[in-house]
């Protein structure tokens, strides 16, 4: 997944640099042995020596995100998913045999991914499937010439139906190697079970099935099925402008990277033709993005490493579902040219049973679709101006006749998107100020849960004097939810992830001539009526000279 050049003015001359340098995506979970390890600063522990500017080796990449919590003093068994050397686009295939020792219920499952790569090498995406289910997606570390490792873990524990019986694996990271690019993505995914039932937090999360569309055949629910979740892992990627589909810009504009109607994106799912759901995608940043590597070496964006599947729930229809009968099952990016690809949106189903009725009954009862409004504003001048304003609305209710009750869901979700994209002639310099708030509300009965979620992203990349390329770069990834009973509070939590960069480096020139340097830094807070989490991290010119816990 080659990093767009974002200045055309400049094009051969970042194209060199980019070559010289690689170009990568990161964000990689700190195990506890790899944090306790780590040379912060400190009362016992002074800040660490730091270059002067960048040298060619650096800290391996680190995210403030929290470890997946495990059991404790719980059995547990650990299983080898895939072990592969990635150096081109064949993918990796494998079986999976779930372990015996540890029973077929467990109360948690972890995967995680240990790798390493060294040289030189772009950013890389990939997937793994287990049993046609997508179970993680990802996108690698940029490499140092002497080599560095990371990890991610994540807990997949909602996959269990499909991890009970043995499955096909396959595995990708597509990649390239060559007498340039000679970065070997060398990996090993293994899962751990936890012995025991989940506890009731988390088996309110994990699904009796786990189905996918698979063969154009349609979704084919069980006939009792109460409560249905559609995940999609949907990434704008391929190395073409969609991978920064944040940046593009209607016809009339001058600039590297068009769209019919700007950078408006969203993703929505329909049933049968219906739509069902809308959601805003992730404006991702890899680690070769913004054209400067240096931003990610050690402390990637938000979310590069352990790529989450927007959900919609899907409940409202399964009264439908439950005919016995295939149903169409689309998912679509609203915004893309028509014609242009770049979008990935594979889909899993997560379905939860009424165990006490072989069918389901219920009713669609509601469908209503707000004004869907995407205008984007093309001011020319000595600085060129795009104004962007997108939004839209949907409901939808439904009914289903359980063992317990009639059981009503009522989704309501809005979006809306707000951008200022800014350049000069050659698109030097290159600027952007956005927003993207994603509000859903889903009411059960006299329950309700309201995940209110924005992300931001403001920055700027300049070519200087003597071709020296600096980035400045915010990223933010925010959420609050809140659960009410009766219009009561009953729980509630709120996350605030926010990544700073601020990167320069000499373009068009060796790599020990481009007297790189560069501040990074992440602070990751959760907090609430479950308690709290607070981590800082801060790197400078690829040293780790923060890192710090709250709470």
């Amino acid at each position: 997944m080659r990093s767009r050049i974002i200045m055309s003015m400049f094009a051969g001359a970042i194209l060199l640099a980019s070559t010289l340098l690689g170009a990568t995506p990161a964000q990689s979970a700190a195990t506890p042995a790899q944090s306790a390890a780590t040379p912060v600063q400190s009362a016992a522990n002074p800040s660490p020596a730091v270059p002067a500017e960048f040298g060619t080796d650096w800290h391996d990449p680190i995210t403030a995100a929290p470890p997946v919590s495990r059991p404790e003093n719980t059995k547990s068994c650990e299983v080898t998913v895939a072990e592969a050397q990635f150096a081109d686009f064949t993918p990796y295939r494998g079986s999976y045999v779930p372990p015996g020792e540890c029973g077929k219920r467990w109360s948690k499952v972890v995967l995680r991914l240990d790798g390493k790569v060294k040289g030189r090498q772009f950013d890389r995406l990939g997937y793994l499937h287990i049993g046609g289910v997508e179970v993680f997606r990802t996108s690698t570390p940029q490499p140092s010439p002497d080599g560095i490792e990371w990890s991610v873990e994540k807990d997949v524990t909602r996959y269990s139906d499909t991890l009970r019986t043995e499955q096909p694996v396959e595995m990708l990271i597509g990649n390239v190697v060559d007498d340039t690019y000679t970065g070997i993505l060398d990996v090993e995914v293994t899962l751990t079970f936890y012995a025991g039932r989940p506890d009731a937090s988390t088996a309110r999360t994990v699904p009796d099935r786990v189905l996918t569309l698979q063969d154009g055949t349609g979704l084919t629910t069980p006939r009792n099925s109460e409560r249905v979740i559609a995940e999609v892992y949907a990434t704008g990627s391929g190395g073409g402008c969609e991978e920064y589909w944040y940046l593009t810009v209607p016809a009339e504009a001058p600039y590297s990277c068009k769209a019919d109607h700007g950078p408006y994106r969203e993703v929505r799912i329909a049933v049968d033709g219906r739509l069902a759901g809308i959601a805003a995608p992730f404006p991702n940043v890899w680690t070769g993005g913004w054209s400067n590597p240096f931003l990610w070496y050690v402390v990637p964006g938000p979310r590069a490493f352990d790529i989450q599947p927007l959900r919609y729930d899907l409940t409202p229809f399964a009264g439908l579902l439950n005919d016995g009968r295939p149903h169409r099952i689309e998912v679509s990016v609203a915004g893309v040219p028509e014609g242009q690809s770049g979008w990935s949106a594979p889909v899993n189903v997560l379905v939860w049973q009424d165990e006490k009725r072989e069918r389901v009954t219920g009713a669609l009862t509601e469908v209503r679709e707000g004004d869907f409004v995407n205008s984007s504003t093309y001011t020319p001048g000595s600085e060129h101006r795009l104004d962007t304003e997108g939004s839209h609305r949907l409901t939808v209710a439904g009914y289903v006749d359980t063992s317990h009750g009639r059981v009503t869901t009522t989704v309501r979700r809005s979006l809306v998107n707000t951008s200022t994209h800014t350049w000069s002639d050659g698109e030097n310099p290159d600027a952007l100020d956005a927003r993207w708030s994603d509000d859903e509300t889903v009411t059960v009965n006299h329950r309700a849960t309201r995940v209110q979620r924005s992300y931001t992203m403001d920055g700027t990349t300049t070519l200087g004097a003597g071709d020296r390329l600096r980035t400045v770069l915010t990223l933010g990834d925010r959420a609050t939810v809140t659960e009410t009973h009766g219009g009561r509070r009953t729980a509630w939590t709120r996350l605030d992830d926010t990544y700073t960069g601020d990167a320069t480096y000499t373009a068009n020139v060796p790599r020990d001539q481009r007297h790189a340097v560069g501040t990074t830094s992440e602070r990751y807070r959760t907090y609430g009526s479950g308690g709290c989490y607070d981590r800082s991290l801060v790197s400078v010119q690829g040293v780790l000279t923060q890192d710090r816990k709250g709470c």
